[in-house]
C-alpha cells in the first residue's frame, strides 16, 4: 500500500489521527532513549556512590569525591542536604525559624526526604507519559480505523456501486490505524514496565542510604565516642 496514496485518501480526522498517533512515538521513543541512558548509570553510580562515601573521613570529603562518582545527582543531594544540617548550615534569613525548631533528628529526616523526593522525581520522569501512550494509543489507533471506515463506505455509497473489491481496499487501509495504535503502545508498555522495576531497584538503594545517613549523623551528634563506631559499623564487610 502507498503512504502517499493512503494520505491523500484520508480526511482531515484521518490525517488528524495519524499526526497524534506519530507524535506519540516520537515522544515514547525519546524518553525510552533518555530513560535508558539515565538508569544505566544510576544503576552503576549508585553502589560505586555509596560505597565512596562510607570510605571517606568527613562528609565534606564525601561531597567532594561523589561529584566525580555522581553522573546522575542522585546520591550527593542527599549528602549536601544533611550536611547542612550537620554543620549547621540551612537556607533560611536566620535561626530563629521553624526549620530550627526542631531537633537534630526531625531537621535531618526533613531535609532528606525532600532531597530524596526531588530525586526520586528525576529517576520517574517520563513515566507518566510512557504509561499514557501506552493506555491511549489502541483507542486512538481504533479512532482512525473506526472514521476511516465510516469514511470509506459513504464514499462506495455515493458511487452507487458495491463490490467487496471497492470496499476490502479502503477498509483494509483503514485498519492499518488499528495496527499503528498498536505499534506505538507496546514498546511504551514494555518499556514502562521494565524501567518501573529498575526505578524500584534504585529508589530502593537511595532510601537505604539516605536512612544510614541519618542515623549516623544522629549517632555522631549524640556522643563523641559514637561517631567512629557508627562509622566503623557502615564500612565493615
Amino acid at each position: 500500500m502507498d503512504l502517499l496514496h493512503w494520505w491523500r485518501q484520508g480526511d482531515a480526522v484521518t490525517q488528524g489521527t495519524a499526526l497524534v498517533l506519530l507524535a506519540m512515538s516520537v515522544a515514547s521513543w525519546v524518553v525510552i532513549v533518555w530513560k535508558l541512558r539515565t538508569l544505566r548509570r544510576a544503576i552503576a553510580d549508585v553502589p560505586r556512590c555509596t560505597a565512596a562515601f562510607w570510605q571517606a573521613p568527613s562528609l565534606d570529603l564525601a561531597a567532594q569525591r561523589l561529584q566525580s562518582f555522581d553522573r546522575e545527582a542522585l546520591v550527593l543531594p542527599l549528602v549536601v542536604a544533611a550536611n547542612s544540617i550537620a554543620s549547621g548550615r540551612i537556607d533560611g534569613p536566620g535561626a530563629a525559624t521553624l526549620a530550627h525548631a526542631g531537633s537534630l533528628p526531625q531537621q535531618l529526616t526533613r531535609v532528606l526526604r525532600d532531597a530524596l523526593h526531588g530525586v526520586l522525581g528525576k529517576l520517574q520522569f517520563g513515566q507518566v507519559l510512557l504509561a499514557t501512550v501506552g493506555s491511549t494509543a489502541p483507542f486512538v489507533g481504533l479512532l482512525g480505523t473506526v472514521w476511516g471506515i465510516y469514511h470509506a463506505l459513504t464514499a462506495i455509497a455515493g458511487a452507487g456501486q458495491i463490490t467487496i473489491d471497492r470496499v476490502s481496499g479502503p477498509v483494509g487501509e483503514a485498519l492499518v490505524m488499528t495496527a499503528a495504535g498498536l505499534a506505538v503502545a507496546i514498546p511504551a508498555v514494555l518499556a514502562y514496565n521494565v524501567f518501573g522495576r529498575l526505578i524500584g531497584r534504585v529508589e530502593a538503594d537511595l532510601e537505604g542510604f539516605a536512612l544510614d545517613l541519618r542515623e549516623l549523623l544522629v549517632d555522631a551528634a549524640a556522643g563523641p565516642g559514637n561517631a567512629p563506631a557508627a562509622h566503623a559499623e557502615r564500612t565493615a564487610p
